[in-house]
């Protein structure tokens, strides 16, 4: 048998014992594996000795190679769907046997020890008044998946669910087997790749998939949670559970990089979003209807609703006919009167237009109205439970959702948002664009501040303007023109990115001033669309204390803020701030600015809210919700938390009802553990010795990282051994491809930086000068070193995070992999110098970790990971090999000019090499 049968084989078995598995786990794998064995076997059998020995020998059959790599494509994505069934099954397993004030990470708990702790019930409420929890749905990156493959994933996992129970005759159980053989059949016969980039209206169905699926349903269930832990730990007072969840979305107003997110767009996802949750409602209320069969004479109908029904009745001009079809069943009668008025507002949606106000629902909060009205009616007739069971969920929906599913975030560049400006000055003066003052100058500041200050009499008109400037200041008047016309909070934020100073900020104000976005017809009180700047590079981070103080001296926006809500949410990056300065230098970087920016709002009076733009890979910011929320600066978070849900984390999240509600109770909860008086675990205080010795390690991680960064072939070497420049012919997303043919790391985008890298198994972004690090502080400070990292291993979240995920990527480093993809350099001594560099530093980092840890091999500790990845890294080594051959004849032949004919050899390699990048991309779990 050769090695790389042995390694598959192994990649299929049961993990070793330091990884023990759940039994139910393995039966599950083994059930997948042998029923796309026979998927396999029925369609292509050549393809069954592949699947069996590996890739390698099948180069030049290109259709074998083609169905390997589309098999293992599919093996990594029923592995996930596996784990994410038997880690639900393995949690409600938990809870049932311990009950789920022993589950980390769930309400029972956080309350539960609050109560312990004596914090007084009216402390847990006004947390809950204050709290604003916001996961943001984002396509950036993109998820690789179409919805079809979704929906085809979301069959497999319920058959997985059916599976687990016991009550089926083997003749049933057969049929759900043949049932889950023809799902995984299906992934067989769906097209992977992409032939057309998607479009955004493409990407907003994919967002509303979610939703559809198990958003909508999982909010009333996370609240029933909730209130559940409050009656068992505060049996005696009677809470209010506002709702402190709102989803937001990106999806659509992301206009940063991406031409395709017109205002046209924007308008049309605005209105998508609104039919979503009218849709949703609608066929929840036809629910209610078939439901709530009571008639009046079985029990005493309060006379105040008698009185609203009779209302409705008349107003809904079809009284008699409601009444002759539903006899004496009034609250039947009640909500087709509410479904009447929702088919009103729908159409009325269609058409882009408000219904009639007597005829239908120009806000959410009347509809609100009206299921209130239903639920006490039920509550006064005796028939609370029922209220409580079936009205409720739809009233926290309406709550959570609005007319709108989420918020939708605008998004655009400084450099954007100040040409438009550059040109809106030119037109107001008269004078030529090159003699407008330089954004960042004296004169620039003071111009917007005068601008700003300036009573209008009417709004400026702007005609002809070049397109860039007509489309970004048509942005805001898009906003303008839907604020009456949608729901409330249908836009969300405008969030800038690549804010560098207190006068970008100011630009946008000016932008919405001139579109009407104030709340005076002068444009001289308040701003009425928030406003978020977006700290992203290391030295933007360092200077945002300052930006932000010098931005809160301006009254305008200090009235603004208290006007939408008394709290200024500030965006931070995890993507930029790592190309920056590497990853241990990135955490401790963004830590430190939430603590400043933290203890800025008590001279400035004005709490700041943190908006975390997380991704999926660790280097990213994905590391655990709830790790991550306690390793928080202590007063950072106070019931506030935004955070981007980004990509394939989107579906590996949000994409079955068991996970998708574990994960929202464990955003909520820890957000609510981090901001309660006292309560839970000790909250970590100041520790101005661990704050020196963080200090001194970043700096020296630092130093680590720029040596590579700075290294004058980093470029070369990046661009020759990643596939990085072949990201540009993956239709992965909306947006065109990122900027390539780099001449700096400066040039380099955060997003391909970390593809490039996860692609080709060096994953520098997630440890690279972090052993450099700790050896050097080692190196200073001898043993007194040694216990004191040792005391922050146990006692500090921030550095225990950063040493556990650092220690999670290593696992998944293959220097083998690297090293093959270091050959494709054809630069002798770049190649050399640089791998050496990464090697030395890899095992440097092991040594390191492993000497704090005090283990013999990496990521024992996580046993989880370590099964995970012992099913997956043999199949990744075969394919991160076979990648590397695909690159090198692809580029070779393109060089020749082969890859542009129809039939030349780059031709034939180009869509093995695509399936190979989502490939790893599914098997690592991100792909960027």
């Amino acid at each position: 048998m050769t090695a790389a049968a042995v390694d598959r084989q192994q990649a299929h078995n049961p993990a070793p014992p330091e990884a023990a598995e759940d039994p139910y786990l393995e039966a599950t794998v083994e059930l997948l594996h042998d029923l796309l064995i026979g998927v396999a076997r029925s369609r292509q059998p050549e393809i069954v000795p592949v699947i069996d020995e590996g890739l390698e020998g099948v180069d030049e059959d290109r259709d074998l190679l083609l169905r390997g790599l589309q098999t293992d494509g599919i093996w990594f994505q029923l592995l996930n769907i596996a784990e994410e069934n038997a880690y639900t099954r393995q949690r409600r397993q938990i809870e049932a046997a311990a009950g789920s004030d022993q589950m980390a990470g769930s309400f029972d708990r956080v309350i539960g020890k609050a109560a312990a702790a004596g914090v007084p019930a009216e402390a847990v409420q006004g947390v809950l008044e204050t709290a604003r929890i916001g996961p943001v749905i984002t396509a950036h990156p993109t998820e690789a998946k179409r919805v079809t493959v979704l929906e085809i994933h979301r069959r497999i996992y319920r058959l997985l669910v059916e599976l687990e129970s016991r009550r089926w005759t083997p003749r049933e159980r057969e049929a759900r087997i043949a049932a889950l053989r023809d799902e995984i059949d299906l992934l067989w016969l769906t097209g992977e790749i992409r032939l057309d980039r998607p479009t955004v209206e493409q990407e907003v169905a994919w967002g509303l998939h979610f939703f559809h699926e198990t958003l909508f349903r999982g909010v009333p269930e996370l609240y029933d949670k909730l209130e559940a832990a409050l009656h068992r730990h505060y049996p005696e007072h009677g809470f209010e559970i506002p709702p402190f969840l709102q989803f937001g979305s990106w999806i659509g107003g992301d206009r940063d990089g991406n031409p395709f997110a017109t205002n046209e767009v924007a308008r049309d996802t605005l209105y998508r979003y609104r039919l979503a949750s009218l849709r949703h409602y609608r066929q929840q209320v036809d629910e209610l209807v078939q439901i709530l069969s009571i008639a009046s004479h079985s029990l005493d109908v309060p006379r105040s609703f008698l009185s609203a029904l009779a209302r409705q009745l008349d107003e809904s001009g079809q009284g008699k006919k409601i009444s002759d079809r539903n006899p004496g069943e009034v609250f039947r009668q009640y909500l087709v009167c509410i479904g009447l008025r929702l088919d009103t507002t729908i159409t009325a949606a269609e058409l882009r237009e408000l219904p009639a106000k007597a005829k239908g629902y120009h806000s959410a909060d009347a509809l609100l109205a009206d299921l209130r009205t239903v639920e006490q009616g039920l509550a006064e007739a005796r028939c609370g439970s029922l209220a409580k069971t079936r009205v409720r969920p739809l009233r926290r929906r309406v709550e959570a959702f609005g007319f709108r599913t989420v918020s939708l975030d605008l998004r655009e560049n400084t450099t954007v948002v100040n040409r438009t400006l550059r040109v809106l000055w030119s037109r107001m003066n008269s004078t030529p664009q090159a003699q407008a003052p330089e954004p960042g100058s004296d004169d620039w500041k003071r111009w917007l501040v005068s601008e700003l200050t300036r009573p209008m009499s009417d709004l400026p008109e702007f005609e002809e303007l070049p397109a860039e400037a007509a489309e970004t200041f048509g942005l805001f008047r898009t906003v303008a023109g839907s604020k009456a016309r949608l729901d409330r909070q249908a836009v969300g934020a405008f969030v800038l990115s690549m804010t560098q100073s207190a006068a970008d900020v100011l630009g946008v104000y000016l932008l919405a001033k001139y579109a009407g976005l104030f709340s005076d017809a002068e444009g001289v009180e308040t701003c009425t669309l928030p406003v978020v700047p977006l700290f992203e590079t290391i030295e933007d981070l360092q200077r945002a204390p300052a930006i932000m103080r010098e931005l809160h001296a301006v009254p305008v926006v200090r009235r603004s803020v208290r006007r939408q809500g008394g709290t200024q949410e500030v965006m931070i990056g995890y993507s930029d701030s790592n190309k920056d300065g590497g990853f241990l230098c990135a955490n401790w970087e963004l830590s430190k600015a939430q603590v400043k920016l933290t203890r800025l709002c008590e001279t400035t009076g004005i709490p700041i809210a943190f908006f975390h733009g997380r991704g999926g890979s660790v280097s990213r910011g994905g590391a655990p919700a709830g790790r991550a929320i306690a390793a928080q600066p202590p007063d950072s978070v106070r019931g506030r938390l935004r955070l981007t849900e980004q990509g394939e984390v989107v579906s590996s999240k949000y994409a079955n009802r068991g996970t998708a509600g574990f994960q929202l109770e464990l955003i909520a909860a820890s957000v609510l553990e981090h901001s309660l008086p006292a309560g839970g675990e000790t909250k970590p205080a100041g520790n101005p010795e661990f704050d020196e010795a963080m200090e001194a390690l970043s700096g020296m991680s630092y130093a680590a990282y720029r040596r590579l960064a700075e290294h004058p072939g980093l470029v070369t070497y990046y661009q020759a051994a990643s596939p990085v420049e072949e990201l540009v012919r993956l239709k992965m997303g909306s947006r065109p491809a990122r900027r390539f043919g780099a001449a700096s790391l400066d040039d380099l985008r955060a997003i391909p930086w970390v593809f490039g890298w996860s692609q080709n198994r060096h994953l520098i972004p997630g440890w690279f000068g972090v052993g450099t690090a700790l050896a050097s502080f080692l190196q200073v400070r001898g043993a007194a070193g040694e216990r004191l990292l040792a005391a922050m291993f146990a006692d500090s979240a921030l550095f225990r995070l950063i040493v556990d995920e650092v220690e999670k990527t290593l696992l998944m480093v293959d220097l083998d992999i690297a090293g093959r993809y270091a050959k494709l350099v054809p630069d002798a001594q770049i190649r050399g110098e640089i791998f050496t560099m990464i090697e030395e530093e890899f095992h440097r980092t092991c040594a390191q970790v492993l000497r704090l840890t005090g283990e013999t091999d990496l990521a024992v500790r996580f046993p989880n990971l370590r099964s995970r990845m012992t099913r997956r890294l043999p199949i990744l080594g075969q394919v991160g090999r076979e990648q590397v051959k695909l690159l090198k004849r692809y580029r070779g032949a393109k060089g020749k000019g082969g890859a542009k004919g129809k039939g030349g050899a780059g031709a034939k390699d180009f869509v093995p090499l695509l399936l190979s990048i989502n490939c790893v991309s599914s098997g690592l779990g991100w792909t960027g």
